[in-house]
Parts: C-alpha cells; structure tokens; sequence
C-alpha cells in the first residue's frame, strides 16, 4: 500500500517547508507539485507562449524535461531552483494550473514518479 500526504494552500504558507521537513523525518520521497507547475510555467515565459492558450500551453509541456532531484527543480537540465520562486513566476503559473493539457501533462508525469521506485 502506498501512502500520500497532500499538503495545499496559500502561495508562501509554508507547504514546500513544511512537505520537505516531513517527508524527511518519514523517509519518504517528495514530490512538490507546485514547482513541477512552475518550472513549465517558466519555460513557457521565456518562450513567451500564449499564457491564455490551452493548444499552446499543453505542446510546450509535451516538450519539455521537469526534473525534481531532492531540494532542486531542473529544467531541460538546468537548475532554476531559484527562479521559479519569483513574482513573474508566481503570477504567470495560474494560467498554467488552470490548463487543462497542461494538467493531463504533469498528472501524467505525478503517476509516473508515484509508480517508480527511485
């Protein structure tokens, strides 16, 4: 049996602190879900994609590589850990969760890291 803790929120509540101190103290493997929305919702912006694009949104996701290596967020290899934590980020990544591509996409990529092991 596998067991899920979900944690949401408020933007700057605390839920990544408060996921990353308890996933330690359990040992179990983290999964931070608002940075996967994130970094696509960087990736987006420097491709100045169409924030309000459905079509566009869900093929820039297809294409891109999110990785969340423990306390990192990797883009296509590059670590934007710190970026996507900015305003412009923050603001911009609603018009991502409210995607529907977008969200088939990460969910995809959310049972993929669920049935793995590493």
């Amino acid at each position: 049996m596998r067991r899920v803790v979900t944690i949401d929120g408020p933007a700057g509540a605390g839920k990544s602190t408060v996921a990353r101190t308890l996933a330690e103290r359990l040992c179990w493997r983290l999964l931070d879900t608002g940075a996967m929305y994130r970094a696509v919702t960087l990736a987006a912006l420097r491709a100045e994609v169409d924030l309000e694009s459905d079509e566009a949104l869900g093929a820039l996701a297809s294409r891109v590589g999110v990785r969340l290596p423990p306390g990192r967020v990797l883009l296509d290899g590059e670590d934007i850990s710190a970026l996507v934590r900015g305003v412009e980020v923050t603001r911009a990544s609603r018009y991502l969760a409210d995607s529907p591509s977008v969200r088939r996409q990460l969910v995809a990529w959310q049972r993929a890291f669920a049935t793995s092991t590493t």
